[in-house]
């Protein structure tokens, strides 16, 4: 009986480590694909499709993909399905409306992605990127009143310091190059950067409040909140690209690797919301580092983006600072009983500065 036990527990340890590997490369893959792809089909040649019309058609996506779980939830019962659609929108719709701030802020944010790649290198806009870890961070502390340790104090100020030294390199770099693209303006990308990274930091913090105070599941949260992701989308397709998307339609530009996009973008997250369990915070922030390297790396072949010793030590102190910041925070020894609490909330922690939306948006 101890041998098949031994065995039973071997086998389940072996499962697990590649669980762990299939989520790193889950990750990775995602991580560092969804940027390149955004960067190749928006510096194309030829006819540019609007990034409005696919962040609306990739809320779409991800309001149906929500459903289709909630229906598989109820075992496809379809008269409990419209019962708990109809109580958690329609009923309860002063918790429905708690929504529409932070999927207004995703929208703008989701739209500034595209401006932002549009503009920057990939690997500069996935290095700067990771100031989000910065933004999401400050705004827990101040609306949740949480703590962070020394070393998360430190990997901030290593990371702040690695994406100003990338901007330096990158600024350095502009001035240098005599004949630029003029489709492409490297400011209007650092700004937009900036202000998405202060957004999904905002979003990011108060969702996580609303998901604490609330039953509701993440994918119902999730359809509430592609609800409003949707018709914002439209009202900002119709602002911005309105008489041009009358004109040429609202699949204009839509090649087979827009759509590559569009699907990576909506699938991407919810992928990364359910192989996410099986990976500790350490292995999501060795992901988040690995990605930032398979970047540049790619960036380097795909688009001849040059790397130098400036860039190469402010991203390595933003893979430092990502992985430091992931870390779980020390365990304070005082009593057995105390020590089992202590481990429970360090355990508990270990999420707490990454957002259940930021899985799933």
């Amino acid at each position: 009986i101890k041998t098949s036990l031994a065995d039973c527990f071997g086998s389940l340890i072996t499962v697990n480590k590649k669980l762990k590997y299939f989520s790193l490369a889950i990750l990775v893959v995602q991580n560092a694909s969804l940027i390149l792809s955004i960067r190749y089909v928006r510096t194309l040649p030829g006819d540019r499709f609007f990034a409005t019309s696919a962040v609306v058609m990739a809320e779409v996506l991800k309001v149906l993909t929500c459903l289709v779980i909630i229906l598989f939830q109820k075992r496809g019962n379809v008269r409990d399905f419209i019962i708990l659609l109809y109580d958690s929108i329609v009923i309860q719709y002063l918790d429905t409306l708690k929504l529409a701030v932070p999927s207004l802020i995703y929208t703008l944010q989701n739209n500034l992605q595209y401006v932002a790649i549009s503009n920057l290198p990939a690997a500069t806009f996935q290095v700067t990127y990771q100031l989000k870890i910065l933004t999401t961070a400050l705004f827990s502390v101040l609306m949740l009143r949480k703590s962070l340790s020394r070393v998360q104090w430190v990997s901030l100020v290593l990371l702040f310091a690695g994406v100003a030294i990338v901007q330096v390199e990158q600024e350095g770099k502009q001035k240098e190059t005599s004949v630029a693209s003029t489709s492409q303006n490297y400011a209007k990308g650092l700004v937009a950067v900036v202000v998405s990274c202060l957004s999904s930091g905002f979003a990011g913090v108060y969702f996580e409040k609303i998901l604490k105070g609330s039953s509701a599941s993440v994918w119902m949260r999730n359809v509430q909140l592609g609800i409003f992701g949707t018709a914002l989308g439209l009202l900002g397709l119709w602002w911005n690209d309105g008489a041009a998307v009358t004109e040429k339609g609202f699949l204009f530009g839509f090649t087979p690797m827009v759509w590559g996009v569009i699907f990576n973008q909506a699938f991407g997250g919810l992928l990364v919301a359910v192989v996410v369990k099986y990976a500790d915070n350490i292995l999501k922030g060795f992901a988040t580092s690995f990605s930032i390297i398979v970047s540049t790396v790619t960036s380097v072949y795909l688009f001849g983006f040059h790397v130098d010793l400036l860039f190469t030590l402010g991203a390595g102190l933003v893979i430092g600072a990502v992985y430091m910041y992931s870390l779980p925070k020390a365990v304070v020894h005082s009593s057995s009983s105390s020590s089992a609490s202590t481990v429970s909330a360090s355990a508990h922690n270990r999420n707490d500065f990454l957002p259940k939306s930021v899985l799933v948006k």
